[in-house]
């Protein structure tokens, strides 16, 4: 692997960002209460209630855990490579490239996963608004196709100019941050009627056909995991950032600890506020928040409206996903670790990006938006 002093002028990116813009990222890219929004039909269906509020509590301590070990690592080796890199430093020599190949691929391709699902939880929003707005309208796989592809696409073109991500990472967070507030002010503030405590604490729900309910609980954290799921983001963009090795740290710790209390008070606020519980798991508009904005707010301009809110904070998200997949392609390539290594590490001097490997890295995810059209289940999985 190669220091970073021996990369070369042609193969580094500027130091454009500074801590907040960097959290800003980060933050983008978790945006938990925004992934319990988005995820929230595995979570109602896989304990209800129970899973999301105590799950939150239970990933965000495990997410805690993994963002001092990685703020201890990228203190020591800074480096956009991240896990790959460590796993060259610190493995046995006899292992160490295997390891660092293997880690390399498999952060790669958790990467292009996380583009793909948030990508997709941007187009099942739009979809669902017109559906919400046209009732006669029935969603069919190929609409939120194309809608996934244009955000795939708006993303890249987005991620295209360098000087303007450090910018975007703190308008998105704010974005981010306001929407939030919006959000759970408004909807319980408008509710009609508010659930007792028992059913926001205390109410468990197993419709995913497993008999055991511990199994649909393990199975029904993929709500609040995928909501902190890219916590190393901020570690991707280590040589960007002047001091990574102070700054970085204070970018990931301060990201699980913004995620976590927007996430819980927003799920605490969600389910008090819920009416009814059957009606957003069978909603027409196949996007349950959208539903319970709908039943709490009474017409549909105004869940639009909110809904609107998180479709903007999920671009965000998207064009976060899409700087971190990027740099991730870009210094895998640079080390060696991809085919045609040599022509995907070159960074556009003029753009400040590593332009080729983020075009690579978005072919791959407009690769894996194909699966929604042959299988739904498929994609999820």
């Amino acid at each position: 692997m190669l220091k970073l002093p021996a990369m070369g002028p042609s193969q580094e990116l500027r130091r454009n960002y500074s801590v907040l813009s960097v959290l800003g990222v980060g933050f983008s890219l978790l945006n938990t209460w925004f992934g319990i929004s988005a995820a929230l039909v595995t979570g109602i269906n896989s304990g209800g209630p129970i899973l999301i509020v105590y799950g939150l509590i239970l990933i965000a301590f495990i997410s805690l855990c993994v963002g001092i070990s990685l703020s201890e690592l990228v203190s020591a080796y800074p480096n956009a490579g991240g896990q790959y890199f460590w796993a060259s430093e610190l493995a046995s020599r006899r292992y160490a490239n295997f390891a660092s190949y293997l880690t390399g691929w498999f952060a790669w391709a958790g990467s292009i996963f996380t583009c793909a699902s948030v990508a997709i939880a941007v187009a099942s929003g739009g979809v669902g608004c017109w559906q919400l707005a046209h009732p006669d309208f029935v969603i069919r796989p190929w609409h939120v196709f194309l809608a996934y592809q244009a955000v795939n696409i708006f993303a890249f073109f987005f991620n295209c100019y360098g000087r303007i991500l450090p910018t975007m990472g703190h308008l998105t967070f704010w974005i981010s941050l306001l929407s939030f507030f919006i959000i759970i002010v408004t909807v319980p503030s408008k509710a009609p009627t508010r659930q007792e405590a028992k059913f926001v604490f205390a109410t468990f729900v197993n419709n995913t056909g497993w008999k055991q309910n511990g199994i649909a609980f393990i199975v029904g954290l993929i709500n609040p995991n995928w909501a902190f799921n890219g916590l190393d983001c901020a570690v991707h963009l280590s040589e960007e950032i002047h001091h990574p090795e102070k700054m970085i740290p204070l970018a990931i710790l301060g990201t699980v600890a913004i995620s976590f209390i927007t996430s819980w008070t927003y799920s605490i606020a969600l389910f008090f506020s819920m009416k009814d519980f059957d009606s957003l798991v069978d909603t027409a508009t196949g996007v349950p928040i959208l539903a319970l904005f709908y039943q709490t707010i009474g017409n549909k301009a105004g869940a639009i409206a909110l809904e609107a809110l998180i479709i903007v904070t999920g671009i965000g998200g998207q064009i976060a996903s899409h700087t971190w997949q990027s740099r991730l392609c870009w210094s895998f390539a640079r080390d060696g670790g991809i085919p045609f290594s040599s022509y995907f590490c070159k960074v556009d001097r003029r753009l400040n990006v590593p332009l080729r490997a983020h075009f690579m890295s978005c072919i791959m995810v407009a690769i894996v938006g194909c699966l929604y059209l042959g299988s739904y289940t498929a994609f999820n999985r």
